[in-house]
């Protein structure tokens, strides 16, 4: 039976980052310094498969630091944690690896920054989500007002709104956040912003590349899980670009060809801490259901590299 035509677009950057590379190679280099088990303070990155993975060479996931024997390291995620768990863990005597994105750090240092200058601070971020959980868990109670829509602005009553700066969650949507931060500047002239936007380069590179797609196909689909907060706007992109079908998936099995049926064109993409095996998968799954042809829609080239912190650079 002659397969129907159907042009994938390959969204480029997708997938892997820097700092979830860096967070994962974190854990499997603890792994082989100190011997299994190695406990994880929540999932390193929001992704199911690297997250077995990890747990199948020797990793075990707990929520809390009191899951944790004070006898074996732990490794913080990627998405940071509040001051209070590095100062409960150095109470307990425990060894513990940071594995905070250093552009999720960057902002943590902005905030203390901010506050050392007696500014209170405005966090754009989702509330609940690991990331802003921990950087609000950088400063005392009631210094980080947080945000989440423009709406909200309104609601703020800051101690003193001329003495006001903020601060956003690395995984937002670029185009939600300028008309929040545009809503925050209108309403606190005085506001003081970031030096450099906080939205980390690989969610602003993502996006711009499901932009670009969006205006050519007749479906997309992010690969991610579902509490991934960078794979959940990149949906929500496709869609704001004019892509009315758009769906997270975690892996191929997750397709609904159903609703695919007729299409000449869909895009690809993938969240930060979604693996290529995954991507390959995808992409294998329609190979066998069309006569496919690729085209890669690249719109940035990123060369971003980390360094795992010094206590994994030396053996045991």
């Amino acid at each position: 039976m002659t397969k129907p035509p159907l042009t994938l677009y390959l969204a480029a950057p997708r997938g892997f980052c820097a700092g979830v590379d860096r967070a994962i190679k974190i854990v499997e280099l603890a792994i082989a310094k100190w011997g299994a088990p190695v406990y994880v303070r929540h999932e390193i990155v929001h992704n199911k498969f690297v997250v077995d993975g990890l747990r199948e060479q020797g990793a075990v996931f707990v929520e809390e630091l009191d899951e944790c024997p004070d006898d074996r390291p732990v490794i913080f995620s990627a998405h940071g944690v509040p001051k209070s768990v590095p100062a409960a863990a150095q109470a307990r005597q425990m060894v513990f690896v940071d594995a905070t994105c250093p552009l999720v750090s960057k902002v943590h240092i902005e905030a203390e920054r901010h506050f050392e200058n007696g500014l209170q601070m405005v966090m754009i971020g989702h509330a609940g989500h690991p990331e802003t959980v921990g950087t609000m868990g950088q400063l005392p109670e009631g210094e980080v007002l947080l945000v989440e829509t423009a709406e909200d602005v309104a609601g703020l009553t800051p101690r003193d709104p001329e003495r006001l700066a903020f601060i956003t969650q690395t995984t937002l949507s670029v185009d939600d956040t300028i008309g929040i931060v545009a809503a925050l500047q209108a309403r606190f002239p005085a506001i003081v912003g970031p030096h450099k936007e906080d939205i980390c380069y690989a969610t602003t590179n993502r996006q711009a590349a499901v932009k670009e797609i969006a205006g050519r196909i007749d479906a997309m689909l992010v690969i991610g899980a579902p509490n991934s907060s960078n794979s959940r706007r990149l949906v929500e992109v496709a869609r704001a670009a004019g892509c009315d079908y758009a769906q997270l998936i975690q892996r191929a099995s997750d397709i609904d060809w159903r609703a695919l049926e007729g299409i000449r064109a869909v895009g690809l993409s993938a969240g930060a801490s979604a693996p290529e095996v995954l991507i390959d998968e995808v992409i294998d799954a329609f190979a066998q259901r069309f006569d496919l042809t690729r085209e890669i829609v690249e719109t940035a080239v990123e060369h971003v590299e980390f360094k795992v912190p010094r206590v994994l650079r030396t053996p045991a």
